[in-house]
């Protein structure tokens, strides 16, 4: 578990003799990219720097960089993870602020592979049974990295469909002997891989510059791409995050199960892995798909730091629980009680913890809100605007001091149809079509005082339907609010068609909230406290038994309007656990976040009127092209301040909680957009 980032520099041939290969690579690039991941990896770090030249004269330049928080093979998995042929050579890396070493001019002439790795690889160890048979001689003890060297050599552009099954990974590859770079991101999407192309004039010439890395801030500052892109800002904006899109100028990511292979010619080709649905389980019944989890609980228990799980009391962390604490016996949960307890579920995951018999720990977290969040915002360097990364932040930040490994339960909603919004999905389809409520306003039809209230669901699930898309109901604004907050912004609110059932509409999640919400949440939070975190419903083999159970998952025999949401897994879990557990509804992980902004918890009121209430709330975005309407965000905290007044009038204000939060998000990364670009910090 670590940061990971990459330069790769590609000259075409008959350009004349190309600078040398610290000329086309500056050290400068790699110390930005090594600070921007400093976070990720306290426990280690290195660099790779190395040339090749092609028959055709085409040259190519790489440079790895890496930070490591160590899980695995503490004495043998440092990287970047150097191979010549014969043997690892850590005498090719170098540490920040010594004399770089140029490979090539080190060691001309062997067949190098070099690898910087994010994640684990659990079947590491059957894997690398299956190259030792193949003749491949290991140095390491069990480092699942240096299955990914040899993998390489042996399986080539396939590297990734050996792994695909049972890993979280995002890797960054080179192969001195074609002169290629390999990458690639695990196929949930569990860690990330940023990307980063200089503006026009490069690119035209013929040339290649990229960069990558586990930081989206690092790799844009890299290469002084700190522009917004209007676009992109607006559909942040809007969601609070974007999948494949950074917020600046020639930044992207690389999608989920997508690996891309980088040759000296500049050509790019992407492959995804073939999605035959096998027949995973036997017999559609409850004791195969029991098997199933329990299989990739184990896996996922292999550390060389204390492994505990992460105990919330719902039904996907007590059942990942009880897997644990059968295959260790004597698992360690950890239960985060949260300063508000309207929020808190640590009485409920007492009860489990008790019931499975495991050693069970309470930890309170240490929270500064408003400190907090523009430290992680500015660590993080995109507009991310999920309210709960603060709460997931200081629950990893407190099980830190239990565990390195914590096991969670994230996924069991998505595979296994846990939301409401899902079941909403269906009756978006049924009711969206012309008539009447075409012309309904949703703010004329519902009160909505409170984020959490019927009426702020039903007024969403109106406009839903008006719009005929389930992605109203994912946005932090609708498009009606929307549309008033970015004025003239060139932009469109990204239609998909309205799902018409519940199992497509969790689909949809998979490929979108998941991992462009969920999974970088929770990636952006373990990583700033330093603790690795692994789901074990984050399985392929997981989900194609999901699709082959999905009658099953929705209702589990009954009429949709008497839906029992993850039917199935909820039978699974009856074997383990007690119906006031696998009955109680689904809380979820969250903060109260506009009553802070009203009482000024943690500073959050205060912070949000410092920068809504300056004389530039956003420096930089409105040359870039966005327009934010700033009257509209005061009537935002006007109508947010209002409903939290005693009424008599239930249509007195407006909750504007994860709005406001939002606007807040994007001040304080427009802020810090703005210091890097004159080169403050």
């Amino acid at each position: 578990m670590c940061g990971i980032a990459g330069v790769i520099r590609i000259h075409k041939a008959g350009d004349g003799p190309p600078p040398t290969h610290l000329e086309a690579i500056p050290e400068v690039w790699l110390d930005v990219l090594d600070e921007s991941i400093r976070h990720r990896g306290p426990d280690g770090q290195g660099r790779f720097r190395d040339r090749a030249m092609r028959d055709d004269g085409t040259v190519v330049d790489v440079a790895l960089v890496h930070r490591r928080l160590s899980i695995i093979d503490h004495a043998g998995g440092y990287q970047p993870m150097v191979h010549d042929g014969e043997r690892l050579r850590a005498d090719l890396t170098y540490q920040p602020g010594e004399t770089p070493i140029v490979a090539s001019e080190v060691a001309p002439g062997l067949p190098i592979v070099a690898v910087v790795f994010n994640g684990c690889i659990y079947n590491h160890r059957e894997l690398r049974a299956e190259l030792e048979d193949a003749g491949y001689v290991f140095s390491t003890d069990h480092s699942d990295t240096e299955v990914l060297v040899h993998g390489w050599r042996e399986w080539g552009a396939g590297w990734d469909e050996r792994v695909a099954d049972a890993s979280m990974f995002a890797v960054i590859g080179w192969d001195r002997t074609d002169g290629s770079v390999w990458c690639g991101r695990d196929f949930f999407g569990q860690k990330p891989l940023y990307s980063a192309l200089p503006s026009g004039s490069e690119q035209d010439s013929g040339n290649t510059l990229l960069v990558l890395g586990s930081n989206a801030g690092g790799a844009a500052a890299a290469l002084d791409r700190l522009t917004a892109d209007a676009g992109s800002v607006a559909t942040w904006a809007t969601f609070g995050h974007a999948l494949g899109r950074g917020p600046m100028r020639g930044m992207g990511s690389l999608p989920p199960r997508q690996s891309a292979w980088i040759r000296a010619s500049g050509a790019e080709e992407q492959s995804t892995p073939d999605e035959p649905i096998p027949r995973v389980l036997r017999r559609r019944n409850r004791d195969e798909l029991d098997r199933l989890l329990r299989e990739r609980v184990e896996e996922r228990l292999e550390a060389d730091v204390p492994v505990a799980c992460l105990l919330s009391g719902g039904i996907d962390s007590s059942l990942v629980s009880a897997y644990a604490q059968q295959a260790t016996g004597r698992v360690r949960t950890i239960t985060v009680r949260m300063p508000d307890a309207r929020y808190d579920e640590s009485v409920h995951a007492q009860r489990v913890a008790e019931h499975l018999g495991t050693e069970h720990v309470v930890v309170d977290t240490q929270e500064n809100a408003a400190e907090d969040l523009v430290t992680m915002i500015e660590l993080a360097g995109i507009p991310f605007g999920d309210s709960s990364l603060l709460p997931t932040f200081w629950a990893c930040r407190a099980a830190r001091e239990h565990a390195g490994v914590l096991l969670t339960g994230d996924g069991g909603d998505e595979l296994f149809v846990g939301y409401q919004r899902h079941f909403a999905a269906r009756w978006i389809g049924l009711l969206a079509i012309p008539g009447l409520l075409g012309y309904l306003c949703p703010t004329c039809v519902f009160p909505r005082r409170s984020a959490v209230s019927r009426g702020e669901k039903g007024s969403r699930m109106l406009e839903a339907v008006r719009r005929g898309s389930y992605e109203v109901l994912l946005g932090i604004f609708p498009p009606s609010d929307a549309k008033r907050l970015l004025g003239r912004t060139r932009y469109r609110y990204p239609w998909w068609d309205a799902e018409d059932e519940p199992w497509e509409a969790a689909l949809d999640d998979l490929d979108f909230m998941l991992p462009s919400d969920y999974l970088r949440k929770v990636d952006l939070a373990s990583m700033m406290a330093g603790v690795e975190t692994r789901s074990p419903f984050l399985d392929r083999r997981v989900l194609w038994a999901a699709l082959q159970l999905k009658s099953k998952l929705i209702n589990n025999g009954q009429f949709l309007w008497r839906y029992t949401p993850k039917g199935m897994l909820r039978d699974v879990a009856r074997l383990y656990l007690p119906d006031s557990i696998v009955d109680r509804p689904k809380q979820g992980f969250a903060i109260p976040v506009g009553e802070w902004f009203r009482s000024d918890y943690g500073g959050m009121r205060q912070l949000l009127h410092d920068h809504m209430n300056s004389r530039d709330p956003f420096p930089g975005l409105g040359d870039a092209g966005v327009e934010i309407d700033m009257g509209f965000v005061r009537t935002m905290m006007r109508e947010h301040d209002a409903a939290g007044e005693k009424s008599i009038d239930p249509w007195h204000g407006r909750d504007h909680s994860q709005r406001l939060y939002m606007m807040l998000v994007l001040s304080i990364w427009a802020r810090w957009l703005d210091r890097v670009r004159r080169g403050e910090g």
